[in-house]
């Protein structure tokens, strides 16, 4: 349990920290991160600091695949761990 919440924060502070990359990038016109790669690190237990570096650093706030996709992605997280995490119970 402790390798997956360090898992989760690990890729929670890598979203979120490129999240506010990839807004300075655009800012100063340069060569920005592309949207599968914010998406991957999201999807990969970032997905909560994805959210919240689009609301802080105000980025991809238009884009309806990010408005919708970071909360599917999240919620699908937290579906499989409520899973997982039932699971675990039931069998023990």
């Amino acid at each position: 349990m402790t390798k997956l919440l360090i898992w989760v924060l690990i890729w929670t502070v890598v979203s979120f920290a490129l999240m506010g990359l990839d807004k300075w990038k655009a800012i100063h016109h340069h060569r920005r991160i592309p949207e599968k790669v914010l998406f991957f690190t999201a999807a990969l237990g970032g997905s909560v600091g994805a959210m919240v570096g689009m609301s802080l650093f105000r980025h991809k706030t238009r884009h309806w695949s990010f408005k919708l996709g970071m909360p599917a992605i999240l919620t699908v997280q937290l579906l499989l761990a409520l899973a997982v995490s039932g699971w675990s119970t039931f069998v023990h």
